[in-house]
């Protein structure tokens, strides 16, 4: 009776060793369509967030230069006037 427990044993290992390729071919894929993506946004020239980041904070105290300016411009032009 070793027949058939002996064939359920070698389909068990075999379906194992066919689990751990799949699941090695499943990482290899993974790893070159990362790679891919990588090199792919590299060669996008996107921005970093810490880069987008530090140039919105550039602009908006620009902006706020600017209204500053503006209004000082204004307070001059009216004493000009007056």
């Amino acid at each position: 009776m070793t027949g058939p427990n002996r064939f359920l044993d070698d389909m068990a290992k075999l379906m194992t060793n066919a689990m751990g390729v799949a699941q090695g071919a499943r990482t290899e894929a993974e790893t070159a369509m990362r790679s891919w993506m990588d090199r792919w946004l590299a060669d996008r020239d996107f921005v970093t967030r810490e880069e987008f980041d530090a140039v919105r904070a550039m602009a908006l105290k620009a902006r706020e230069e600017n209204e500053a300016l503006k209004a000082r411009i204004a307070a001059l032009e009216t004493a000009a006037r007056g």
